[in-house]
């Protein structure tokens, strides 16, 4: 069978990113072993055709909530986060035993936002992973559960998934869950199925809406962290597929360019650093910039100086990302500032050439400078 003309994107992917949702390893909290023996076959048999492949997997918390005999995932974070220190045993035993019989070796990684918002950590891990890739093992990859908190998550695997393929240059994300794809409208049980979206160009506030829904009680992410994931994934220039874990043949099928699940195009690439601070840092403060900056920001393609700042929040130190916003509060751009708070409050509004008198020192004449500097034009 010829591929898809429509999916010639998935036959071309050599790096690939796969995540794999806790409603498909694991059945009441319980894991399921066929599941692991059919990813650790279908992923064995990418890197055997000379694909790499990085494997992002939920399931800790459940595994651990099992293993503890409890029928939820902990009434409390401490509880939760002892649920993953238990359960990730269990997940990465099973997963080293099942790719063992292909004759690879696993390696793990647990991560935070917080660690990949810092840039050197984040090109350390970048590094970690792709000597992990040319040493032909699996890294399998998890949110740090057992440590993070609100402020320090990534909230779910589908958007570290995202992160990952940005952090790696992968060119294909597969996300594996417990739905054939992205629906016409949210199911209804005891109800004919909707139609199946087969290619998204771009993830619109229409698509967005035919999200609903959150997964099972042992997952995190529901269709609308799955559309961020693609959307996030896109602007790093992968293309995403969504498809049913029930389907023990589906990735094999996606790279070889079937119409399985729905496929979401890539967009124009982001650089690398650009996408990272675009989708994964957090900013530290907010600056409120006149008309004219916001113009020279997104139309000319300008720095921001100080003149055009208006209006200073938050606490941030010299290289912390802030947002800029408009006079209406409009979202325009995010950047990391040269100057703290405090000095930036004093030099708002002031010609560049007043920076040194005022401060009494210069990091330049840029508050933020363009190569720090990515505009939010979703």
């Amino acid at each position: 069978m010829k591929p898809d003309p429509a999916r010639k994107i998935q036959t071309k992917a050599k790096r690939i990113v796969i995540k794999v949702g806790s409603s498909t390893l694991t059945r009441d909290g319980k894991l399921r072993p066929r599941k692991f023996s059919e990813l650790a076959r279908a992923i064995s048999e990418l890197m055997d055709s000379g694909r790499e492949v990085v494997l992002v997997s939920s399931g800790a918390v459940a595994a651990g909530s099992h293993r503890l005999g409890w029928k939820h995932t902990g009434r409390s974070i401490p509880q939760k986060q002892a649920a993953a220190a238990i359960g990730q045993i269990s997940l990465v035993e099973i997963y080293q035993r099942r790719f063992a019989h292909y004759g690879k070796q696993v390696g793990q990684l647990l991560l935070t936002r917080s660690g990949l918002q810092n840039r050197e950590r984040f090109l350390n891990a970048r590094h970690t992973l792709q000597e992990l890739l040319r040493l032909g093992a699996v890294p399998i990859v998890n949110e740090n559960d057992s440590v993070a908190t609100e402020e320090i998550r990534f909230g779910d695997n589908d958007t570290l998934s995202a992160n990952i393929v940005n952090l790696i240059g992968a060119d294909l994300l597969i996300i594996i869950t417990d739905v054939d794809g992205l629906y016409t409208e949210p199911p209804t049980p005891g109800q004919p199925r909707p139609g199946l979206i087969d290619v998204v160009d771009s993830v619109t506030p229409q698509i967005i809406a035919a999200a609903q829904g959150t997964g099972s009680i042992y997952g995190q992410g529901g269709m609308a962290s799955k559309l961020e994931a693609a959307r996030v994934a896109g602007r790093s220039g992968a293309a995403t597929v969504l498809c049913n874990g029930r389907k023990s043949d589906a990735i094999a099928r996606i790279v070889a360019g079937d119409s399985v699940g729905t496929l979401f195009r890539p967009r124009e690439r982001m650089t690398s650093r650009k996408h990272w601070l675009a989708f994964t840092t957090r900013t530290q403060g907010t600056l409120s910039i006149d008309k004219g900056a916001a113009q020279a920001l997104m139309t000319r393609g300008r720095s921001l100086l100080p003149a055009g700042v208006v209006k200073v929040k938050g606490k941030f130190g010299v290289g912390d990302p802030v947002l800029c916003v408009d006079a209406k509060g409009h979202k325009l751009a995010r950047g990391l500032s040269a100057y703290n708070a405090n000095d930036v409050e004093r030099i708002k509004g002031l010609a560049a050439k007043e920076i040194g008198r005022v401060l009494g020192y210069s990091n330049g004449p840029e508050v933020i400078h363009r190569d720090d500097l990515v505009i939010l034009d979703d």
